[in-house]
């Protein structure tokens, strides 16, 4: 039995759509539905009724999933408590960060906060949002770094994540410039000709901010989706190269302006301020970890 096949029970368990669920689990749909059934045979047993409004559970799958739920909680906390007794020897630290902050914010707050020298092994972990959020839920990180908004909430309950503001940061709406300097597709696009939207997925915090947000609204700025991507850095050079509007995080874009290779696609009303926060986790603990966190803590107060 494929331990991937209880995360993907669990994933149809919650989304009852099998699209949905493979989406979630960043695998196509006859992927998906071949592990589900592989799991079905496994058990000997079907779990999910079929039907054309989506997935439900079956009488044994109801009696499956809080057992699947008990073993994964219960393997995820014997691989931390495993990997904690392994790192109090060696010190390591682990952080995970959104692609766009691992690029631009990462290097430059590490070392304004502590010498990596003094920090032992420091593995840090790039990916998107979504795939972020799992891993800090799982307890398989010390800290997440990422991109946030009031609009758009994070799956960490705060009496449990302890979180300090570590920056901030604007996503501001460019696109390639046209032969005179202008906005190729500017801001708000019109009826007639809609301005074309480089779109972030939803495994995205940037994207799930900009949806939250009203001036992501595809009516209000007369915006057309025309790509999709949970990588800034991918928007950054489609919008580079001509084909669309993208909001990206200035820290990463500010280069491109500079050098006009993009412009901004409208007036400051379309910036969506946002903040850089640092999660802690309640369940990934080591020394180095809580001495991170003790220097973040007196350097934040100390600029108070």
């Amino acid at each position: 039995m494929d331990l991937t096949w209880l995360e993907d029970f669990l994933a149809l368990a919650e989304q009852s759509n099998f699209s949905r669920a493979a989406e979630a689990r960043h695998v196509s749909q006859p992927a998906f539905s071949r592990r589900i059934r592989a799991l079905e045979d496994w058990v000997g047993t079907p779990l999910f009724v079929r039907g054309t409004q989506g997935a439900s559970l079956t009488r044994a799958g109801l009696h499956f999933r809080p057992l699947a739920e008990d073993l994964m909680r219960n393997l995820h906390r014997a691989r931390r408590e495993t990997r904690s007794a392994g790192e109090r020897e060696t010190g390591s630290l682990a952080i995970a960060a959104t692609h766009a902050l691992s690029f631009t914010f990462f290097p430059g707050w590490i070392r304004r906060h502590m010498q990596v020298e003094a920090l032992g092994t420091l593995n840090l972990i790039s990916d998107s949002m979504e795939a972020c959020e799992q891993i800090m839920l799982g307890g398989e990180v010390h800290f997440l770094l990422c991109h946030a908004h009031a609009d758009a909430p994070t799956r960490f309950d705060g009496s449990r994540f302890e979180s300090i503001r570590a920056g901030e940061d604007l996503l501001v709406p460019v696109c390639a410039p046209d032969a005179d300097g202008e906005p190729l597709w500017p801001l708000p696009g019109t009826s007639g000709r809609p301005s074309r939207l480089l779109a972030y997925s939803s495994a995205s915090g940037l994207g799930r901010i900009l949806a939250a947000h009203p001036v992501g609204s595809t009516e209000a700025g007369h915006l057309e989706s025309a790509f999709t991507s949970h990588l800034a850095a991918t928007l950054m050079t489609m919008a580079r190269e001509g084909h669309g509007v993208a909001w990206l995080p200035l820290g990463l874009a500010e280069e491109d302006l500079a050098r006009q290779r993009l412009v901004r696609a409208g007036p400051d009303r379309f910036d969506i301020p946002v903040e850089i926060r640092l999660f802690r986790s309640p369940d990934c603990r080591n020394h180095a970890a809580d001495e991170l966190w003790r220097r973040i803590l007196e350097q934040e107060s100390g600029r108070d």
